[in-house]
């Protein structure tokens, strides 16, 4: 799946252990990009519960008006001093992580393993943000239509019909995630395939996470139950 969500909420997508993610980088992403996607669609919670102890907020709201208000205005001060930060000449590693708390991130994710996250994220229990994209995920995954992969074929995210069936063009385009919609860019297989190399001269291999082929037995592979990713068999 390709997800879009709060990055407030990412370090508890993070703790689920049997994922495979690729994620939008503050390191990567131009500073002028992450500014104007706060100040066009900030990332903002979907309740205003009332603190109390424990971690969840009470029923009680805050009135919407109010609550958001006060978030827009922390937002729009984290992007006047992200600006003042960029007109000084420094970094977007730097600029950028004052921005995210206002900010989406994209995430590609690849798993055999769902019912613990749906079990955890769909739940009272969960942060409203994570449990609403825990349900969009379930509903996702509950109408597709997946494509059948034989035994030995590779599943190969973002390569499109007529291209080459190379698990180096899946992982480039995996990894483009950082910065790029695939939805609007036009491929460029050779491109892909030197990035791809790049990557593992420099062994940074999590984008051959999402690349796998099933085993014809239910037996683990890292991570994954009955499938062998790209950078299992590479390792």
């Amino acid at each position: 799946m390709q997800l879009r969500y709060p990055r407030f909420i990412h370090s508890e997508f993070m703790t689920h252990r049997v994922f495979s993610r690729s994620a939008s980088s503050s390191r990567a992403v131009p500073i002028e990009k992450v500014v104007s996607n706060v100040r066009d669609n900030p990332a903002m919670p979907i309740r205003w519960g009332l603190n109390q102890p424990g971690m969840q907020a009470s029923e009680a709201e805050v009135p919407l008006y109010v609550a958001r208000s006060a978030w827009l205005d922390a937002a729009a001060s984290a992007i006047r001093e992200a600006e003042n930060l960029m007109a000084l000449g420094l970094h977007k590693q730097i600029v950028n992580r004052i921005l995210e708390p206002f900010a989406h991130i994209d995430v590609v994710v690849t798993a055999t393993e769902w019912d613990n996250f749906f079990h955890l994220r769909i739940s009272d229990k969960a942060q409203p943000e994570m449990r609403a994209l825990a349900e969009a995920m379930r509903d996702a995954m509950d109408t597709s239509e997946p494509r059948p992969v034989r035994c030995g074929e590779w599943h190969l995210p973002y390569v499109r019909d007529g291209e080459p069936r190379d698990a180096e063009v899946s992982a480039a385009r995996c990894a483009r995630v950082s910065y790029l919609n695939h939805d609007q860019t036009a491929p460029d297989v050779e491109k892909d395939i030197a990035l791809a190399w790049r990557l593992l001269k420099d062994q940074h291999m999590s984008p051959f996470e999402h690349q796998a082929r099933p085993l014809g037995h239910g037996d683990w592979c890292v991570n994954f139950r009955g499938w062998e990713s790209a950078r299992s068999s590479r390792e």
